[in-house]
């Protein structure tokens, strides 16, 4: 036995409905604080810093990066299995 009911109303209807909050007003006010945020950091963004933070080291960072790289690469060699 198959019992199917089809309710067409809007989120907003099913909402009230089932008695959840209305927190579109809050939704608005926290994407406008991260939309501000994002705009000042953007415009306080630097290259020279931004790479710095990636790369503390400098040349030493990349190559440990490399490093990494090709030890992962040379597990995933070794664990395929070839024909």
């Amino acid at each position: 036995m198959k019992v199917r009911f089809d309710i067409d109303c809007t989120p907003e209807e099913a909402r009230r409905f089932f008695g959840l909050p209305d927190v579109t007003a809050l939704q608005a006010d926290i994407l406008e604080a991260m939309r501000s945020r994002m705009l000042a950091n953007i415009q306080s963004m630097d290259a020279e810093r931004l790479l710095r933070t990636w790369m503390p080291s400098g040349s030493e960072g990349w190559e440990q990066m490399m490093k990494n790289f090709w030890s992962q690469m040379g597990s995933a060699a070794k664990t395929t299995k070839r024909d």
